[in-house]
């Protein structure tokens, strides 16, 4: 055993018998790198994570590589997903130095915490155009005795590059007094949408080339602009790359949910290791889709995927689990993919169609074996082949059901079983999604249990606004980071509006005036990654790019310009208006990669409709609201005026419930019903 032994991060305690001492991330270990003057490796990964597992075995079980890292450098195994701070700081050092990135993230340290040499996955032998892992080592090990002024200078170089990159937004001029029609124009819009479709894959769906992501704030963008402004094109490519998702392997057909990407252009083969943020961020872009054209396969695929969650993916405490590992018995993929034969064997005569319909061949369509996917959709196979639509789905489904009942039986994948603040929020927003799309109680009821999970479980102090990031065994720890709080923040701004409660929004205006005071830089627009006084970072980044998950930047402007107009905070709102036009030339150029961003833009375009509606059956007329797609909207209720927020004050009317709609301080005469007003939202 080694010092992992005692680690919570079942990413970790799966390298705690590998013969290579690691260390945690700690005092301990780097005590020691200065004490002996040792250069320090530092691994990062995942538990889901196929390549980690693949280095493990083929280097860091090899008793003789372990002995060459454990002569020559301390070495640290970090789980990125409990430091995620750590791994945004060496990811740019490798970055810089190598153009590219990856897990598992291989990055070399002097004594001193700074990056002078780094990769992803090195082979045991060399291959791939990759030097071999005992290569890297000893040559670094004779570098860093024979050529020390060298490996410091390039580690300063480096430090120096990772400093210049958080300071962006410093300092700012912006003339706030500015109109915001000025700042933000409908060419603008026009442009960040030519320049998505001119990166879509017409024929596939999404956006680029393999391996593709979900990009799902990229497709919730050309929905919101579509029905901005009628732009078919748009409304096209958004549903074209959903639509290829849902029929491709990247979607479990069986048992529903997503895996993390696809290594290929058709979303047939993904790497398999199943999110906890991959599945909220796409049920969250599923639920607008739903809204927007009232299609039964999404709202189908809404109701699997949640399935999923609450069958593989919940602890008994209320928390989601971070992730499914990709293998299993060693071997990605194993507990998804099937034989022509087991189908059969299971299915017997049913098995034919089923095979015509999910492209199940004798030599498989996957290093032979077969991924379920859905080459024509259910409709246009029915009428091709001479079924009954109705009839085949049913069928289909039945078959469905006795395959995942039979996978059931199998050596499941690894569970990473941590709880993440951020994650969990990220799925509390959904499920709220979820109950206002499709009126399912027990969504509400989830997205309730684990918010109170949440707000006591992670909590510093009892009473205080300080959280931490991650808990397992009843314990919590590390600092909460920016992502951590602004997706909570957003995940209480959504629980009010399905639950009405008031309380809800207290707090999260409490929990934005703590990130206000302890995550801002210097000029007060943009916020930190990590807390001040953290101080086992060499430097406190900004992260403002959208992409496995959103930008806490991005999400934390949209909670501002929410409760700036609930709580009538005109600086945050000032602030929120300053961040997104210093970065609004960036987001119209490369905006793939600024998605929450370019969605902010387009709401100071479009308007904020603000829907406030008091009386004794608030809660029946805020339901209603799930009706309509109504990006951008803010949505309140009470059943009595409340004078802390102006939207809700002098508003009740004796024996009546009442729906007001306002936009830019003024109100139109109130209804009795959203439906009423629908047509001017």
């Amino acid at each position: 055993m080694n010092k992992l032994i005692s680690e919570s991060s079942p990413y970790l305690l799966q390298h705690a018998h590998n013969p290579v001492n690691w260390y945690p991330w700690g005092e301990e270990a780097l005590e020691r790198a200065l004490r002996e003057d040792k250069p320090i490796l530092v691994s990062i990964g995942y538990a889901a994570c196929h390549w980690c597992h693949v280095m493990e075995r083929e280097s860091f079980e090899n008793e003789a590589t372990a002995a060459i890292m454990n002569e020559h450098f301390i070495n640290i195994k970090i789980d990125r997903e409990e430091r995620p701070d750590l791994d945004h700081i060496y990811m740019d050092a490798v970055q810089a130095m190598t153009g590219a990135g990856g897990w598992p993230l291989n990055v070399f340290l002097t004594p001193e915490k700074k990056p002078f040499y780094g990769g992803t996955y090195f082979p045991p032998v060399k291959a791939y155009n990759r030097p071999s892992w005992t290569d890297v080592l000893l040559s670094l090990h004779d570098a860093f005795v024979n050529k020390r002024a060298d490996i410091e200078s390039q580690a300063d170089n480096l430090v120096q590059h990772i400093h210049q990159s958080a300071q962006f937004g410093l300092p700012s001029s912006l003339d706030v007094h500015i109109p915001r029609e000025e700042l933000f124009t409908k060419s603008q819009c026009d442009t960040i949408c030519e320049n998505i479709l001119r990166q879509s894959d017409t024929t596939w769906g999404g956006f680029g080339r393999a391996p593709k992501f979900p990009q799902t704030f990229t497709i919730g963008y050309l929905l919101r602009y579509h029905h901005t402004w009628e732009h078919p094109a748009a409304l096209q490519q958004a549903l074209l790359s959903l639509d290829k998702m849902l029929q491709g392997g990247l979607y479990d057909q069986l048992g529903g949910g997503f895996a993390r990407y696809s290594t290929d252009e058709r979303w047939l083969a993904p790497h398999f290791e199943k999110m906890l943020y991959d599945n909220a961020l796409l049920l969250d872009v599923l639920c607008d889709a739903y809204q927007l054209t009232r299609n039964e396969i999404y709202a189908q695929t809404i109701q699997d995927t949640m399935g999923f969650i609450t069958r593989e993916m919940t602890a008994p405490e209320g928390g989601f689990y971070a992730a499914l590992d990709a293998d299993s018995e060693g071997v990605e993929g194993k507990f998804y993919v099937w034989s022509k034969a087991e189908i059969h064997h299971v299915l017997g005569e049913q098995a034919k169609v089923f095979c015509d319909y999910y492209d199940i061949t004798d030599e498989g369509n996957w290093e032979e074996k077969n991924i379920l996917w859905v080459r024509q959709p259910l409709a246009s196979f029915a009428a091709a082949n001479g079924y009954d639509a109705p009839v085949l789905a049913a069928m289909l489904k039945g078959c469905r059901e006795k395959l995942l009942a039979v996978r059931a039986n199998r050596v499941r994948p690894g569970l990473d079983d941590k709880i993440l603040l951020g994650w969990n929020a990220m799925m509390v927003h959904a499920c709220c999604k979820a109950y206002t799309a499709l009126g399912v109680e027990e969504y509400r009821e989830m997205a309730v249990r684990n918010m109170d999970f949440c707000l006591s479980s992670f909590r510093e102090t009892a009473s205080g606004q300080a959280f931490l990031h991650t808990w397992k065994n009843n314990e919590a720890k590390y600092p909460a980071f920016l992502d951590d709080y602004a997706c909570l923040i957003r995940a209480l701004i959504a629980l009010q509006e399905i639950t009405g409660e008031l309380n809800y929004l207290y707090e999260a205006r409490d929990i934005t005036e703590f990130v206000i005071r302890h995550f801002s830089d210097e000029a007060g627009h943009f916020f930190y990654y990590t807390i001040a006084g953290q101080n086992d970072v060499i430097v406190r980044k900004k992260e403002i790019y959208d992409g496995a998950v959103p930008s806490g930047n991005a999400i934390m402007m949209q909670n501002l310009w929410y409760l700036s107009v609930v709580f009538d905070k005109r600086p945050w709102a000032d602030r929120c208006v300053a961040a997104v036009s210093g970065l609004a030339q960036t987001v119209v150029r490369y905006p793939t990669s600024f998605g929450v961003w370019a969605s902010q833009l387009l709401q100071f375009v479009k308007g904020t409709p603000e829907l406030a509606i008091v009386g004794k059956d608030f809660k029946e007329r805020m339901k209603e609201a799930g009706k309509w797609f109504i990006p951008y909207r803010i949505l309140i209720g009470a059943e009595k005026n409340i004078p802390e927020m102006p939207l809700l004050t002098d508003r009740l009317k004796e024996n009546e419930t009442l729906v007001y709609l306002c936009k830019d301080y003024h109100c139109i005469k109130p209804v009795s019903y959203i439906q009423e007003i629908i047509n001017l939202i």
